[in-house]
């Protein structure tokens, strides 16, 4: 079986409607996943904006320790009891919209779902997508993403 992510609220290759966009929603999306691999203990989501104009990317939501049972978050959330939310580049735990500079071109938004090996990363709210990057590193076992787009035209 393969390692799916599906979203009711954004779809792949498509524009991100404007809920996840930061000054018209600033809404985190529907994502459902299915077909994890077996040894899946726990489930992570990232949504990373490799585009912006930083020389590292922007991360704009980072949830891990959701439980194995878990394989859905609503629109808006809220994530389930134990889960993380870390520390956007914006400077708080929880999701942050699209909010690209004006004139600067289309940017990807790449959500991502990852199967995890164990129950618990040791990541708080207070630690950066890096960190939580860096957790993910080693407990990998499959991911799944969905890349949609958004360009502030000014």
């Amino acid at each position: 079986m393969t390692f799916t992510l599906t979203s009711n609220d954004i779809t792949d290759g498509g524009v991100l409607p404007d809920a996840q966009v930061q000054a018209k929603g600033d809404t985190s999306p529907h994502l459902a996943w299915s077909g994890a691999p077996e040894g899946t203990k726990s489930f992570a989501i990232t949504c990373y904006d490799p585009d912006a104009p930083t020389g590292s990317g922007f991360w704009h939501w980072t949830v891990a320790n959701i439980p194995a049972d878990v394989s859905e978050i609503p629109t808006g959330g809220p994530v389930p009891a134990g889960a993380v939310e870390g520390r956007t580049d914006y400077g708080a735990p929880g999701f942050g919209g699209a909010a690209p500079p004006p004139g600067h071109g289309p940017h990807r938004y790449i959500f991502t779902v990852f199967a995890v090996d164990v129950e618990q990363l040791d990541v708080t709210p207070d630690n950066s997508g890096a960190v939580f990057g860096f957790n993910l590193f080693f407990h990998t076992l499959a991911k799944a993403t969905i890349t949609a787009t958004y360009e502030n035209k000014g």
